[in-house]
């Protein structure tokens, strides 16, 4: 999908905990309070990145499948890495972070042309409702322009309604015709060694 319908976002302040209440959605300087930014993480970040991973782990009640590591992390952080692993954070002007958004790029061969996937796009709870989830992906949406990719795709949880309502107001569409497959370690393992299946 694209990020093209953000200036038809309706006011959903009251019922969105992403969306600022006191602060317009498209304020002409900035969708940002005063007190925070968006900044592009590097390796440096790797252990405050872990700590927010698990912070949303846990809010999505997955804490027991969570096993983030800081020095895979920073390796994966850098330029260099085969992962292409990217992520944004978001800090207060304290330094605190309050939020992060992990990406990568992904490619479809309908388009013959890359996209940006969203891994992860978190904001701490007590830092909701003043505009830094919007801002993150707003940031996303700017980053897939300037490369020029023409989709920006993610998973959300079934029951994670409030952020299913957020993402509508941005005008992203569910793909209901789709199921999201994966094979897990053990299973990549059997299927890397496994004699020719007669089947498939």
């Amino acid at each position: 999908m694209r990020i093209n319908a953000v200036p038809e976002l309706r006011n959903a302040a009251a019922e969105d905990p992403f969306v600022p209440a006191t602060h317009s959605l498209l304020r002409p300087h900035s969708c940002l309070p005063v007190t925070a930014s968006i900044r592009k993480a590097t390796p440096d970040d790797a252990k405050t990145l872990v700590d927010l991973i698990l912070e949303l782990a846990a809010y999505e009640k997955l804490l027991d499948e969570a096993e983030p590591s800081v020095e895979l992390l920073e390796e994966h952080l850098s330029e260099e890495a085969l992962t292409g692993c990217e992520a944004l954070l978001a800090e207060t002007e304290r330094d605190t972070a309050v939020g992060f958004a992990l990406f990568f790029h992904n490619y479809s061969t309908f388009q013959t042309n890359a996209g940006l996937y969203v891994e992860d796009l978190f904001v701490r709870p007590t830092y909701r409702g003043e505009g830094i989830g919007f801002a993150l992906f707003q940031r996303l949406a700017q980053i897939a322009e300037e490369r020029g990719c023409r989709r920006i795709d993610w998973a959300v949880l079934d029951w994670n309604q409030e952020a299913i309502d957020f993402y509508g107001d941005l005008g992203a569409e569910p793909l209901n015709d789709w199921t999201t497959m994966r094979l897990g370690e053990d299973e990549i393992e059997e299927v890397a060694t496994a004699d020719a299946s007669p089947r498939l």
